[in-house]
């Protein structure tokens, strides 16, 4: 979060709306700062992922003095938990939790910090857990039990652009996530020979139960329990993985629109649109939008940004 004065403001603004653009890294509207992807960061996760987005500082970090002028750095591991299954879960569940680095925002009170997490875990979790991105190999015992995906986020240093970098490294800890496999038991209790004469009638039993009792491996739908037989960190990936959504930020200044806003520019404009794009079946589907800002944007304006955003998910790698 970054304060500018008036004059700051009107200089940036002046020299976006200039013909040609500038911009303070002598940029070009449409590009992004060099973007480093690494997963398996987390050795105890079931899938992890680090997104830097900017220029690394000393010692690996992305942040440079008082944030400004820095880049953006996350951190994401994915965590799998057995839960119970309710009805209003299905086949499993996804939850994200979003954690701030107090270095990453110096100027920030504790309550202002807590009210940022909040609102970055609300729309990660409205989009993440959606029904429809769910994948389908997360159920362990049909009806019983799933697992549940916990995705916790860490914000080590914002230089910007600090949505479209969550995304990015949910996305890709997502992809990197092993599930184990499962063998599903039954627990069926021995059966005991009846002597004649009781109750006054015969009992037939049935050995071959009598013989197996215990614990049983036999996959069915009346299994309560289950067992591993993988390790933490094999399995299968999650299906679907290729839908997960990413996210584009549209910076939106009178009639033009940048992406990949520093701090500076995000305290320069008065409108920023997060569109999140979902891949299903290779086919791009609208997740999602959030406007955010004092300006007042039209329906016109904001069908014509959707057709930008989805245009920049589709670019060819040449041009991102």
């Amino acid at each position: 979060m970054t304060s500018l004065s008036k004059a700051e403001k009107s200089y940036i603004q002046s020299s976006l709306l200039s013909d040609p653009p500038l911009r303070l890294d002598g940029r070009s509207l449409e590009d992004y700062r060099p973007i480093a992807l690494e997963t398996g960061v987390v050795p105890l996760a079931n899938g992890s992922a680090r997104v830097c987005i900017g220029r690394p500082g000393r010692g690996g970090y992305v942040q440079e003095a008082g944030g400004v002028g820095g880049g953006t750095e996350v951190v994401v591991g994915v965590k799998l938990e057995v839960a119970g299954v309710g009805d209003e879960e299905g086949g499993g569940k996804v939850a994200c939790t979003v954690s701030c680095s107090p270095a990453a925002y110096p100027s920030l009170s504790s309550n202002a910090l807590d009210d940022l997490q909040s609102d970055l875990t609300i729309l990660l979790e409205s989009v993440l857990s959606h029904p429809s991105l769910r994948p389908n190999n997360l159920v362990i015992v049909p009806g019983k039990k799933a697992w549940a995906v916990k995705l916790d986020a860490v914000v080590f240093a914002d230089g910007g652009n600090v949505v479209d970098c969550l995304m990015l490294a949910c996305r890709a800890a997502l992809w990197d996530t092993k599930v184990p496999r499962t063998k599903s038991v039954e627990y069926r209790a021995p059966r005991r020979h009846a002597a004649r004469g009781d109750v006054g009638m015969d009992v037939d039993v049935d050995e071959e139960a009598g013989k197996l009792g215990g614990l049983e491996t036999k996959g069915e739908s009346s299994a309560t329990d289950f067992e591993l037989t993988d390790y933490w960190d094999e399995g299968e990936v999650l299906s679907g993985r290729e839908s997960w959504p990413v996210c584009v930020t549209l910076n939106v200044l009178s009639n033009m629109h940048f992406l990949d806003a520093k701090l500076q520019e995000e305290a320069s404009v008065p409108l920023r649109m997060y569109v999140m794009y979902a891949f299903p079946r290779g086919k791009p589907i609208l997740q999602t939008f959030r406007l955010v800002g004092p300006e007042v944007s039209t329906i016109d304006q904001i069908r014509g940004l959707t057709k930008v955003a989805i245009n920049l998910c589709f670019r060819p790698p040449s041009q991102a």
